[in-house]
């Protein structure tokens, strides 16, 4: 089988396990959460060798060189092969600052019952990493 010169996007980081799934990675590139040189691209560019892929997930800006191209997923310790992690030191201590400490769950107050339609809402929008 002949290398790959081009790949979707959207297949490789699928493929490299940046993104359980293709659909979360097409979704990530259509609201832009996915760049090459600064520039938000669609689903369906053709990545090639050599390239940074800067991606925004759950809050934190990831980089990642193309070292290789495959299509089909794999398993993680030949994923992490086909990528170079270029995320700076501190954007990947970020998660460590944040989380250490927080790992109690929700808790409502004793008797409020269930949240509103409404409380849920505002809940999810407090949460959401955008």
């Amino acid at each position: 089988m002949e290398p790959l010169e081009k790949v979707r996007v959207d297949k490789w980081l699928w493929s490299v396990r940046i993104y359980k799934s293709r659909t979360l990675a097409a979704d990530a590139c259509k609201e832009g959460k996915v760049k090459i040189k600064g520039t938000a691209v669609k689903a369906s560019y053709a990545l090639q060798i050599g390239e940074v892929v800067e991606v925004r997930k759950e809050g934190f800006q990831l980089q990642y060189k193309v070292v290789a191209l495959i299509e089909k997923r794999v398993g993680a310790p030949i994923a992490q092969q086909c990528y170079e992690n270029l995320t700076p030191e501190e954007e990947l201590n970020k998660y460590n600052d944040w989380y250490v400490g927080k790992a109690v769950p929700e808790r409502r107050e004793r008797g409020s019952g269930r949240p509103t339609k409404k409380e849920r809402r505002e809940i999810d929008r407090f949460k959401s990493d955008d």
